[in-house]
């Protein structure tokens, strides 16, 4: 159509709120204009960050009819879906990788739509005008992670390869409570879920905030916590104290924050939000080990909540198989992955063939060897 136009957008803030959050729906709040503006006004995503902005909006006339989340990239660190042998192995046979175009939310492993419009033929034009962004951009390749399925299929259409992942969601299969969940699972797991909630320090009290409950000095301690965790995991956090200030003024009722207590201190906590049907999981981090109390704060009460508040779901994050024996189970994730290098993108593709009969006949096994579901459950 002539008067449909797609452009690359190097600040949210240049595209209307309202346009932004009428495209995304409104449910997920990961591709909220709230969370994204959090980030770029934090400065956690900018130039200097290798995270530079570069949003697609598709307009019809003057209007915004679709938008997706993207950026350009100089580096692949904060993705969760790794390409690093990827860049290493073009780079030695003379090609350059940096700069690529990545759709995403970012340092954020949370699956959901990025196609952002109403009409299936305006998700087709954003697909497309992706795969337009690596050339207009001089980028090697186009990217675009953790999307459902359907968004997954629309960018196969656009030329882009599939990449398959797993990951551990809860599944609230019609349980009216914990123990009801619990019911549903092998005496053996029943019995290891219990002890290790029943070993969690009896002096700790254990809250989840959330809305008007949270208050700055929980946020001071939170990121206390989270800092301390990424130095020792990852050598840098990506989020800085400025976007939790941002994250609370903005989206203080999708926020649920899992606190340890000793007293009146804070000891530890895990940052969730949550839409209409699912908990995500995102940060955690503790002022000292307390047993069991990860699993506690990030899992179990992860799991509680959501049966307490009607949520269909709990995604905690990427990676980790010991989640599995605490209820959670293996779900494929979905990515999508345009090489312009023609050789390259051979290699890729047969690559890709390979590991995605290997990541479904990982997920077959854990369902069949380690589930912890009494059989007739499962």
């Amino acid at each position: 159509m002539t008067d449909t136009s797609i452009h690359l957008v190097s600040r949210i803030s240049s595209i209307d709120q309202e346009a932004w959050d009428k495209c995304s729906g409104g449910k997920d709040p990961f591709t909220s204009y709230a969370f994204i503006s959090s980030l770029e006004d934090s400065g956690c995503v900018s130039p200097e960050t290798g995270w530079q902005p570069s949003h697609l909006q598709l307009k019809r006339g003057e209007d915004t009819i679709g938008v997706t989340p993207a950026y350009i990239k100089t580096h692949s660190y904060g993705e969760y879906v790794f390409d690093h042998g990827w860049a290493s192995a073009f780079e030695r046979a003379g090609g350059r990788y940096y700069p690529k175009v990545q759709a995403s939310i970012p340092f954020s492993p949370v699956n959901g739509p990025r196609l952002l419009a109403a009409k299936p033929k305006d998700k087709s034009l954003l697909a497309a005008g992706l795969r337009a962004a690596a050339r207009n951009t001089n980028s090697s390749s186009a990217h675009m992670t953790f999307q459902t399925k359907a968004d997954a299929e629309l960018m196969e259409q656009a030329g882009f390869l599939t990449r398959l992942g797993i990951q551990f969601q809860f599944e609230n299969r019609g349980y009216e409570n914990f123990s009801d969940f619990l019911k549903s699972m092998s005496s053996r797991k029943r019995k290891n879920i219990k002890k290790e909630r029943y070993a969690v320090d009896k002096d700790l009290t254990l809250q989840a905030l959330t809305g008007n409950d949270l208050t700055t000095a929980h946020f001071d301690a939170f990121y206390s916590f989270y800092k301390d965790t990424s130095d020792r995991k990852w050598g840098q956090a990506y989020l800085n104290r400025e976007f939790f200030d941002l994250l609370h003024q903005r989206l203080a009722d999708k926020i649920v924050l899992m606190m340890a207590f000793c007293g009146s201190q804070p000891v530890a906590g895990a940052l969730n939000l949550r839409s209409d049907s699912t908990l995500f999981g995102r940060n955690w981090g503790c002022a000292e080990h307390y047993k069991f109390l990860h699993f506690e704060l990030c899992y179990y009460m992860a799991i509680e909540y959501a049966l307490e508040h009607g949520l269909q779901r709990v995604e905690a994050g990427a990676q980790g198989s010991h989640k599995v024996s605490r209820g959670y189970e293996p779900i494929v994730t979905y990515s999508s992955h345009y090489i312009e290098h023609l050789g390259f993108r051979e290699a890729v593709e047969a690559f890709l063939a390979e590991e995605r009969a290997q990541t479904k006949s990982e997920v077959a096994h854990i369902n069949e060897r380690m589930s912890p579901f009494r059989k007739q459950n499962y």
